[in-house]
């Protein structure tokens, strides 16, 4: 009986050569909850100003192979490469200037399935490219699951790149890595979908997944302003009397992970199961048990309200 094959999960790198491909890839192979010691080939298409590191190489079982000539990237080439290297994960460092879809035009080896494809972007040259040479920048752009900004500073308008990304491709995640150290996503309050503005912001049905996760990250953009939305009180361990939970169920990440999302909230309201509520509340920012900054609610208003049509609140 012949062993199960395993497919072999594919991570393209785009972004033009400088833009910090190889300090990425350096960094995946550092983190051994990522690299697991398995064997991992990787296929550099350009070589950068950063070289790779030799004793990282070995020390995360992984194999380089240079292929910075546009007619080696052949279907015959990645067979022969997966044949001799025999890898249980792949990483491509691509070349943008030879364009995302002659990557896609050479089919490869059986088992190899791409997972995640990132761009890398220069902040320091992101608008000069974007002015002169759009379509090389941005066509990865579209195909990307991350598209990652490097060298930031305070100074730069996040918040427009972040909308310029969006109108590209609605589905990327979009992170900016900072000169000191920190990282954001940079959203602003025009780029939610809601009225930041507004006396009470109404937050729709389908919007709850995105203020949930926008109330995570960023609790003090909502601190003092009241919001009304529909969700359930649900009794949670661990929270007080005069006290419940109110959000809504959210399948995380399958059937079977199927939890409540929401808040903690300072009210009057009873858990019972299939009641809904059209909840008005005041927001706080408030210092979570383990030191980070949390929202919580206090309820001012509460009105019976209709099932939401979804039963599941998503995070698009």
């Amino acid at each position: 009986m012949k062993p199960v094959q395993k497919l072999v999960g594919v991570y393209i790198a785009t972004g033009f050569i400088e833009s910090g491909k190889t300090t990425l890839i350096h960094s995946m192979l550092e983190d051994e909850g990522f690299t697991h010691g398995e064997k991992t080939l990787i296929i550099s298409c350009e070589e950068g100003i950063v070289e790779y590191d030799e004793a990282l190489l070995e020390k995360s079982n992984a194999t380089l192979v240079m292929m910075d000539d546009k007619d080696q990237w052949t279907e015959e080439s990645l067979r022969q490469l997966d044949a001799k290297v025999q890898p249980e994960r792949v990483i491509i460092e691509y070349n943008n200037m030879w364009g995302i879809d002659y990557l896609g035009s050479v089919e490869m080896p059986a088992l190899w399935r791409v997972v995640q494809v990132i761009t890398t972007v220069d902040a320091t040259t992101f608008e000069n490219y974007m002015n002169n040479v759009r379509t090389i920048l941005t066509d990865p752009m579209k195909e990307a699951d991350l598209v990652l900004f490097n060298r930031c500073t305070d100074s730069m308008p996040k918040s427009q790149w972040r909308r310029n990304i969006r109108a590209l491709n609605q589905g990327a995640n979009i992170l900016f890595e900072n000169t000191d150290g920190s990282s954001e996503d940079g959203v602003a309050d025009e780029d939610l979908p809601y009225d930041m503005k507004a006396d009470i912001i109404d937050i729709a049905d389908d919007q709850m997944g995105i203020f949930y996760v926008d109330s995570l990250d960023h609790p003090e953009r909502y601190d003092g302003k009241t919001v009304r939305l529909i969700g359930q009180p649900f009794q949670e361990n661990g929270i007080p009397q005069g006290y419940y939970y109110f959000g809504r169920l959210a399948m995380t990440c399958c059937a079977n992970d199927i939890q409540p999302m929401g808040w903690v909230t300072r009210g009057t309201l009873k858990p019972a199961a299939r009641h809904f509520f059209r909840l008005t509340a005041k927001c706080e920012k408030m210092q979570g048990g383990d030191g980070r900054a949390i929202l919580m609610f206090t309820e001012l208003k509460a009105e019976p309200a209709a099932r939401p049509r979804e039963k599941y609140i998503t995070f698009n």
